[in-house]
């Protein structure tokens, strides 16, 4: 029994060829950074070399039984795998899956998920440029082509190479808290939190040349989310009007000023939650809610739970 409770999570990895060799290395980078946590190994169909959608063809240890004990099942994104068939040697893998895995894609991997029938009637994502294609070829799905990432129930999908990241970050939050998402996230380097929510395309990603940016004032308002903030504040800060203040920060962040703090704020409390003993009426004041009421409606519209219910859980984790 202990050594069972010693066992590492398991997550596996599956290639398929015309694979992007980026995307395919994320799980690795970002959940194999966590310590013995997690145990991440890569598979194929058949355990021979894989073609990827780049110059070369990489080499996996472990063939389609790897996925028999895994806990996690990634299914990396690629070229080939934009259609509602499956060839045989898929099929055959993805079931070997256990009926409790907890199932990932990212980017077009959705496409394989779907394509084998476990993300009827789920709420689900993929990049937005094959979205068209997705909501023809499988109308069964839920699909939401303007998020990061989408959780629902054993399964997570995510939307391009980027967002693999931040999917692999927000399963380390879940699994272990936001210390060790956080502490992953600066050793490789990476914002430590992108929500799900937030817009996966942005039409203007980068300051046109000689624009202010407003990533000053983000930064300034991350500093005093206990204030009440408000749109003149942060347009204040910057130096702009209120109209060009919004506009711009919508280009450069994919959200508006309010709901981006809202965001920031709902993540604030739940590190206060997992971390700290502090009374969620003094949660609230330090994230800038008014009231316990306000911080329990955010966080219910964010992760369905109250704040008593999400402490519970990470204390029960501990």
């Amino acid at each position: 029994m202990e050594a069972e409770k010693r066992r590492p999570h398991r997550v596996v990895v599956l290639a398929l060829d015309g694979v992007y060799p980026f995307e395919l290395g994320i799980p690795a980078r970002i959940l194999g950074s966590a310590g013995d946590r997690y145990e991440v190994l890569t598979c194929s169909v058949d355990g021979l070399p894989v073609p990827t959608s780049a110059d070369f063809t990489v080499g996996v240890e472990h063939g389609p039984k790897a996925l028999d004990a895994a806990d996690t099942v990634v299914i990396a994104p690629g070229t080939a795998w934009v259609s509602p068939d499956l060839p045989a040697a898929v099929t055959a893998a993805l079931a070997r899956i256990r009926p409790d895995a907890r199932l990932v894609s990212i980017c077009t991997g959705a496409f394989v998920l779907a394509a084998a029938g476990l993300l009827d009637g789920r709420r689900a994502t993929t990049h937005w440029q094959f979205a068209d294609r997705f909501r023809r070829l499988f109308p069964q799905v839920e699909l939401d082509p303007d998020v990061l990432f989408v959780h629902d129930g054993r399964v997570l999908t995510s939307a391009g190479a980027a967002s693999g990241v931040d999917a692999c970050l927000h399963l380390l939050r879940e699994d272990h808290g936001s210390d060790l998402a956080n502490h992953v996230a600066r050793c490789c380097v990476v914002p430590p939190f992108r929500d799900g929510g937030q817009a996966q395309y942005i039409e203007q990603p980068v300051p046109e040349a000689g624009a202010a940016s407003t990533a000053a004032t983000r930064v300034w308002a991350l500093e005093r989310l206990d204030e009440p903030l408000a749109l003149a504040d942060l347009a204040g800060h910057a130096r702009m009007s209120l109209r060009t203040f919004a506009r711009r920060f919508h280009d450069e962040v994919g959200l508006s000023p309010g709901r981006w703090l809202i965001q920031q704020r709902v993540a604030h409390a739940r590190h206060l939650l997992e971390a700290s003993d502090l009374s969620v009426d003094q949660i609230a004041g330090r994230v800038g809610f008014a009231t316990a009421a306000s911080l329990r409606q955010h966080l219910h519209a964010a992760i369905g739970v109250s704040p008593q219910a999400y402490r519970r859980t990470f204390q029960s984790a501990r």
